[in-house]
Formats: C-alpha cells, structure tokens, sequence
C-alpha cells in the first residue's frame, strides 16, 4: 500500500522512479545532491516507492517531544554531535549487530554549498565493511533513483572518482548550492596517508 502511494504521488508530481533497489541487505546509502528541504521528504516517498526501509542520522534534538516519535518512525536515529569519531563508531558496531540496515547519510552536511563532503559515510563503511549506494534526486530531469553498491577499496581518490563520475549530471533544487564532490584526505599528500593507515 504504502509502496503503490509513494509511486502514485511521485509520478502525479512529475517524477520519473528510475532502476531496481539495490539487492544488498546492508550499505550506506548517500543522499545527494541535498540542496533543499524538499530533498527529505522525497528521500521518504522514494524510499517508499522501492520499498526499502531506511535509517537516518538526526541531530538528538530533533527527537524530543512532541514530534520525536514521527522521526523515529520515519527511521531517524538521534546522535549526539560531540565527537564524529563516535558516531561512526557507533554505527559502525551497529552494522556489526544486525542483518539489515540502511543507513542513509546526506554527505554535504548541510543545504548550503560546501567545498567537501563530511567524510562520515566513507569511514563508516569502510569500518563495517559495506558497500555505499549513491542515490539521486535530479532535479534538472526530475528524476530519483539508485546507483550500483560500491565497496570502498581505501583509495579514498579511486573511490571518490566513482562518486564524482556518478554525480556529474545530477542537479540539485539549487544547483549552485551543490558543491564539489570530494573528500578533505584527498587533498592530504599519499606518503602522509600510507602513514596513517
């Protein structure tokens, strides 16, 4: 039922559903271009539409009382935002405790444009050892779907440039408000990286 009214509503606005859910089990799912507030409650009615539940990581507080329980529902996770090291811990040992999740992480961080992307979704899945799944709401065909599950090889460049290439045609709400599709490591020198791992 709810999958037949994400479908009907997405196509009575005009959007095109394109590919197949993706058919791994547990990933990281990116959520990008993110350049408005509409980009959220089309995240859901894709979701939907695929019939995939999500999870998502929230600002704690967003959760508090009387609207906590509707994000919860619609697959919120609250994180304290002390320490991103800890978040990606913790979500790290929460892939490692369960068959099945997607965890949806919007990378830019923010609807505002910005120079990189938050490095989180990349350590996370590295660290549980899951693919990352680009998804996409193209606004410049008006169209949203999947891409391939990719596992992330450490190489954070080669991996990134897979992303850079997916995303090339893809246009936000507000264009110019999405950024460059890069990492802040990959402007760290390679000698100084091999070091650090």
């Amino acid at each position: 039922m709810r999958r037949r009214f994400a479908r009907t509503l997405l196509t009575a606005l005009g959007w095109k559903i394109e590919g197949a859910r993706p058919l791994h089990h547990r990933y990281v799912l990116i959520a990008a271009p993110h350049t408005s507030n509409w980009d959220f409650p089309l995240m859901i009615l894709f979701a939907w539409a695929f019939d995939i539940r999500i999870n998502w990581m929230g600002k704690a507080s967003l959760f508090k009382a009387p609207f906590g329980w509707i994000m919860r529902a619609l697959g919120g996770v609250p994180i304290q935002r002390r320490s991103s090291n800890n978040v990606v811990e913790a979500m790290v040992e929460t892939f490692a405790e369960v068959d099945e999740l997607v965890l949806v992480v919007p990378t830019e961080g923010t609807r505002a444009r910005t120079e990189f992307w938050k490095s989180g979704f990349y350590h996370i899945a590295r660290g549980a050892g899951v693919p990352i799944v680009p998804s996409y709401l193209d606004f410049g065909q008006k169209r949203g779907g999947f891409g391939p599950a990719l596992p992330m090889s450490g190489d954070v460049r080669r991996d990134m440039a897979l992303l850079r290439g997916f995303y090339a045609p893809m246009k936000g709400l507000y264009p110019d408000q999405f950024g460059p599709v890069r990492l802040r490591e990959e402007e760290v020198p390679e000698a100084q990286r091999r070091a650090a791992s």
